[in-house]
């Protein structure tokens, strides 16, 4: 099996989601995602980009063939800020902006 249909099977069953409502969430048909979860075939990078959104993961960790290891804080915050809107993204740049600001200036 190929790490990716593993590592889907993986973060769907940790999220509680079986493979039709994957599916529906992603836009895919239920058939053409079993067959990325059996390995059979792989998806095109759009099709993966909202299979990781719907995951709440990020395509590398889809990707990775071993996702057991503990992501490091960098990587964690990436694969957090990709699933967020533009929006969201703009406030906790703002808010992280702040706080390096405050850091700065106490010395820390």
């Amino acid at each position: 099996m190929t790490p990716l249909a593993t590592n889907l099977r993986k973060r769907a069953d940790a999220l509680k989601l079986s493979n039709a409502e994957v599916a529906r969430r992603a836009g895919l048909t239920e058939r053409t995602y079993g067959n990325y979860v059996l390995g059979r075939t792989e998806p095109n990078l759009s099709a993966l980009l909202n299979i990781a959104k719907v995951l709440q993961s990020s395509v590398d960790e889809l990707l990775r063939p071993n996702t057991e290891h503990v992501a490091s804080t960098a990587d964690r915050l990436l694969a957090a800020a990709a699933l967020l809107s533009a929006d969201d993204q703009a406030i906790i740049l703002v808010q992280t902006e702040a706080l390096l600001s405050l850091r700065r200036g106490s010395g820390r």
